[in-house]
């Protein structure tokens, strides 16, 4: 279906055409008619099938019939990037309909501040905003959303999980009852559904594969321990014709090394995660989409809604911890009908996430060993029942020959003649790894035991029993004594003995001239121990005072004699 079948208005049509779109996704082809119809909208769709297009494109058709001198959409998105991204779309798809757009974030310099306050004042068509900024403008009290037309959530479950639905529910009580909304979302979990119950009204749903990465993604699995792993991407990018790829990490503090140990490879890459200011990574996205660079290292911040044209390569360094974030991370590539690959690196303590992701996206992936052709030595093995419990830790500290050294669990196989047994788990060298449960008691019974069965069965009847009022409660009796064991005697005590003393403990002597270490100050503002009753004050003057001796003459040392008297 093309894009002139929905009759669409002759300028908007001109941007789509100068945009090169010309065949319609489903879920453009089922959301643009609906939103056409003013019905709110719940649209779940697998990451990059065009779900920006399917609503900014009836919502421009309706502003360039209408010509609105204020604002009438508010578009609210989780990250910067993905809110610079539809506005960009909307210069796009508008450039003939003279549409007006801003996007409101946070992390820029104050001229961003006064900027997007003219553009909330005048009037711009549409805003996108990610809601924290948005609320921070709400507060000063210059924003008035009354006329407000249409809501768009778009990667609404991401927002719920950044922690946004309190600040979302205070934007949406700024706005007109009388409105459209729509929520966008890649996958559907209830809460996105109790949540849309609050502010939307009688919606349509449209749910076409979730959590499915397209066809045209060539998933590929490797076994690496985390210090194998930087060699095998310079092996797939020297083997592999690599135009351009992003690689995920799900640490931001990993970014930095990672891009070192790149660059020593001879390969250009850079970073983007949270800790760069936003024109820093504004300035990077570009010269990636310019092609200036092939490799760029990100966390997860771009793995929503962010759309790279012909991108070649996407790959997981490590697993991520969400089964639906791996699908999101590929869906970078692929997208809109094209073709890519996604290449994800498996260490032993990241095998359990392999198995939801194979549950989630319902296909087993072959697990592919290299390292050793390649020199890398042995291939941890995939075994996920042995590895489970380990939680999918982020392998240890770099090595000195880049990112991903083998601390820890991961430390692959050893060298022949290594001395000493390795125990399993690594560090802590408890079973049981370091998921915070405790290792089985020795003595602990075998669950297959007759008896132990037995026992089990009875205490849950007589529980049972208990509960339906069949057996009255008996009061706790201690176990008879098993045969031949001779109770020990306690005999009383005779009246008026005393418990004999017990030896003091033995005290070695200070060394002679060696002073008593001073007590440690009293912290300023901390009182006294209150004494005890009945305790006595001790005296001031030391041992010898009270006794018939004075005090000190005056200057007289402490370790002078006092001056004979007559009689002596």
């Amino acid at each position: 279906m093309t894009f002139h079948e929905f009759q669409l208005h002759d300028d908007l049509l001109a941007g789509v055409d100068a945009m090169n779109y010309q065949q319609a996704t489903p879920i453009q082809e089922q959301a643009i008619p609906k939103i056409l119809e003013g019905k709110d909208l719940i649209a779940c769709a697998q990451t990059g099938t065009g779900k920006t297009a399917a609503y900014l494109l009836p919502l421009l058709d309706k502003i360039s019939h209408a010509k609105h001198g204020h604002t009438t959409t508010l578009i609210l998105v989780p990250t910067r990037e993905l809110a610079t991204q539809i506005d960009e779309q909307v210069m796009g798809f508008g450039y003939y309909v003279e549409a007006s757009s801003i996007a409101i974030y946070g992390g820029g310099k104050s001229e961003n501040w006064e900027q997007q306050k003219r553009a909330l004042t005048s009037g711009a068509d549409i805003i996108i905003a990610t809601p924290g900024r948005l609320i921070a403008h709400l507060q000063m009290g210059y924003v008035k959303f009354d006329q407000i037309k249409y809501l768009v959530l778009d990667e609404a479950d991401k927002m719920m999980d950044m922690g946004f639905s309190d600040d979302i529910l205070n934007i949406v009580r700024q706005l007109p009852k009388q409105r459209q909304t729509l929520l966008f979302s890649a996958t559907m979990p209830n809460k996105i559904r109790e949540f849309s119950q609050q502010i939307l009204n009688q919606p349509e749903e449209i749910r076409l594969a979730v959590s499915k990465p397209a066809a045209g993604i060539d998933q590929q699995f490797y076994m690496a321990y985390d210090r194998q792993k930087i060699y095998l991407l310079e092996h797939i990018i020297k083997t592999q014709d690599v135009q351009s790829m992003v690689l995920f990490t799900s640490q931001k503090a990993a970014v930095g090394g990672i891009v070192r140990a790149v660059n020593k490879l001879g390969i250009e890459a850079r970073g983007i995660s949270s800790d760069r200011t936003q024109e820093e990574r504004e300035e990077i996205m570009r010269a990636f989409k310019n092609k200036q660079f092939p490799v760029l290292v990100a966390t997860d911040v771009l793995s929503r809604g962010i759309d790279i044209d012909s991108l070649s390569h996407v790959v997981n360094y490590d697993i991520p911890r969400a089964a639906e974030d791996y699908v999101h991370r590929i869906g970078r590539t692929a997208r809109a009908a094209t073709k890519g690959t996604a290449i994800t690196f498996i260490s032993d303590q990241d095998q359990d996430r392999v198995q939801k992701i194979e549950r989630l996206i319902e296909r087993e992936i072959e697990k592919q060993k290299i390292t050793e052709e390649l020199g890398l030595g042995e291939a941890p093995e995939y075994d996920p029942k042995r590895f489970a419990g380990l939680g999918g830790k982020i392998g240890g500290r770099p090595g000195r020959g880049g990112q991903g050294g083998g601390g820890g669990r991961d430390r692959g196989p050893r060298a022949e003649g290594d001395r000493g047994p390795r125990r399993e788990g690594g560090r802590g060298g408890r079973e049981g790894g370091r998921d915070g449960g405790r290792p089985p008691r020795r003595d602990a019974p075998d669950p297959k035991d007759p008896k132990y069965l037995e026992r089990v069965a009875n205490a849950k009847n007589a529980l049972a029993a208990l509960d339906a009022g069949q057996a009255p409660a008996v009061p706790y009796q201690r176990p008879p004594r098993p045969e031949g064991e001779e109770r020990r005697e306690r005999r009383p005590r005779p009246e008026g003995e005393n418990r004999p003393p017990r030896e003091p403990l033995p005290r070695e002597p200070r060394p002679e001239g060696e002073a008593r270490p001073p007590r440690e100050p009293r912290p300023e503002g901390e009182a006294r121990e209150p004494r005890a009753e009945g305790e006595r004050r001790r005296s001031r003057g030391g041992r010898n005072r009270g006794k018939g001796r004075g005090p000190r003459p005056e200057g007289e040392s402490a370790g002078s004699s006092p001056a004979p008297t007559a009689t002596e």
